[in-house]
């Protein structure tokens, strides 16, 4: 069965994020903006339908339930280093890249245990079982079905907004990756008028939307997590390495507690991969068999900093026009 809905709004998400970063900026904050209101209107309206005796035992699965639940619920936090993606096209990244990540980490994290909390407060938390629509099922089971629509609303736009951002932060890594040689040149031509990545961001948009149409939302959340989980090991790891081989490049941010911080962080993504079902490894692992196959068959011969040296990244630079 496809998912023409999803096809649909993805393909209409690709045309926003390839008409300009500006436009695709406006209409996220406008969907944050509007997102955000939701859920203080759940906020004020459900807290006061709180039941303390709802919360007892605390933890009816224990910690392994508590650290299964986490390995999943990443899906709900990867967007912050989406952020990144755009450091090319911020004025100030040494400044607003630290304030951007740890900020959006910080209201995500408030307002997902606020909600979290005041919706097993309102309703016993073996309810939700298999249930899609939980925040509007507390409002419902709470005698308020007037604000309940407004949540299905503010949950529709909340996905809208993590497929744009998602969408943006993966056409600027394939963008980098194309201008490094990694992949094929024509991933980083830039639109003469529009100043984006229009290949890269038309060829991300209709795989998405295939995978959209084709591929249970449960499948990709964790699919999506073990992916993330894996690259943010990654890099953890190389601010290891790059400290010790390369600690004259210019750092507008430097990682605080090196080895600490890192080891930490890897440690942290490792047990939460450790988490998630079998199927998932083993998909997560066939992917990563083709991902080296494309390196050693292709991007590593290819690679500017194989052929040129460490600078030419920088000197072969094709962004026309960066734009804030």
């Amino acid at each position: 069965m496809v998912n023409l809905p999803a096809m649909l709004i993805m393909l209409a998400i690709t045309w926003v994020v390839s008409y300009g970063v500006r436009e695709s900026a406006r209409l996220n904050n406008v969907m944050v903006a509007i997102k955000i209101g939701v859920v203080l209107l759940f906020i004020a309206v459900g807290v006061w339908h709180v039941k303390p005796a709802n919360w007892q035992p605390f933890a009816p699965f224990g910690m392994t339930g508590m650290f299964n639940a986490a390995a999943l619920v990443f899906f709900a936090f990867i967007g912050f280093d989406a952020v990144t993606s755009a450091a090319e096209e911020v004025r100030n990244p040494s400044r607003d890249m630290p304030v951007g990540i740890i900020g959006s980490l910080t209201v995500c994290t408030v307002l997902y245990v606020a909600v979290a909390a005041i919706m097993t407060g309102i309703v016993p938390f073996a309810k939700f079982a298999g249930v899609d629509h939980p925040v509007s099922l507390a409002l419902q089971f709470a005698g308020q079905n007037w604000v309940a629509g407004f949540v299905d609303l503010g949950a529709i736009l909340g996905m809208t907004t993590v497929i744009l951002v998602m969408t943006y932060g993966q056409t600027r890594i394939i963008f980098a990756m194309s201008r490094d040689g990694l992949l094929p040149e024509r991933l980083s031509s830039v639109h003469p008028v529009h100043a984006t990545p229009y290949f890269a961001t038309w060829t991300v948009g209709i795989v998405f939307a295939a995978i959209a149409g084709f591929v249970p939302l449960n499948v990709l959340a964790e699919l999506i997590n073990i992916g993330t989980l894996a690259a943010f090991t990654l890099i953890s790891i190389a601010v290891l390495v790059l400290r010790r081989t390369r600690p004259d490049l210019p750092r507008a941010f430097r990682c605080p507690g090196v080895p600490v911080v890192p080891l930490l962080s890897a440690g942290f993504c490792l047990f939460l991969m450790a988490h998630l079902q079998a199927l998932t490894w083993i998909a997560f692992l066939v992917w990563l068999a083709i991902g080296l196959a494309i390196y050693f068959l292709y991007a590593r011969r290819n690679a500017v900093l194989h052929n040129h040296g460490a600078d030419a990244g920088a000197a072969l630079n094709p962004w026309k026009r960066p734009r804030a």
